[in-house]
């Protein structure tokens, strides 16, 4: 398979045009993407590359982590109550600064994927599903969508290869089945996204940590999904 055979380039939302991309400042790129697939590592390389700034994750320091993989039941709400403040925190951050930035993982994917996920699993009930859909929709109410969605897209052999070789503690007990929910979850959302530019990579034929020429061809496709930007 060739490089340019990785990647897959759906067509802009309707509603927006080429033409009024053009000499947009370029303000927001994303990285999607579940569990071990990749998300801080190529937003470490491309923030490095163009210079942008480089907005992480926050599980250092989450609270929850821990204790969420060892009862998911008892610690779901909290942890995606945690996630969603901390990327709003982020995305806010993102419209009123001046740099452009690159985030690892947005506030849209804990809506989309996890919490639904946690919801169908019955490890979220419905009073606190009811009450974290209210209030992302709040919060994304005040929010602009990344002008360029990447989404990292991986077989759950990939992710549980890849979540192993990182070798983070409290991902020790996560499940083949919950990272295969996750990936369903994953594709229905990327599969009806309409909300601007979105460019998808399949990182299990492709190895952008440690080939320089994989994250060359990365980098590439990238510069051409945001031509008409000011950079």
């Amino acid at each position: 398979m060739s490089l340019r055979q990785l990647f897959h380039q759906p067509k802009l939302a309707i509603h927006k045009t080429v033409e009024n991309q053009q000499n947009k400042k370029l303000r927001h790129v994303a990285i999607a993407g579940n569990i071990g697939a990749g998300k801080t590592t190529l937003t470490t390389q491309l923030g490095q590359h163009f210079g942008w700034d480089i907005f992480y994750e926050d599980v250092d320091h989450n609270p929850y982590l821990d204790d969420f993989y060892e009862d998911m039941r008892r610690w779901s709400f909290n942890l995606q109550v945690y996630f969603l403040n901390s990327r709003f925190d982020q995305a806010k951050k993102i419209q009123t600064g001046s740099q452009v930035v690159i985030q690892d993982r947005t506030i849209y994917e804990d809506a989309n994927i996890f919490a639904p996920n946690l919801y169908e699993m019955g490890l979220m009930s419905p009073r606190d599903f009811e009450n974290y859909t209210t209030l992302f929709k709040l919060m994304t109410s005040f929010l602009a969508p990344p002008d360029l969605l990447i989404y990292l897209r991986a077989s759950t052999d990939t992710l549980l290869n890849q979540i192993k070789r990182r070798g983070r503690a409290y991902e020790t007990n996560i499940r083949p089945e919950y990272l295969e929910n996750l990936n369903q979850y994953y594709e229905t959302w990327i599969n009806n996204y309409t909300a601007g530019k979105l460019l998808i990579i399949n990182i299990n034929d492709i190895n952008y940590a440690d080939n320089p020429e994989h994250l060359q061809a990365v980098i590439d496709q990238i510069k051409q999904e945001l031509h008409g930007f000011e950079l």
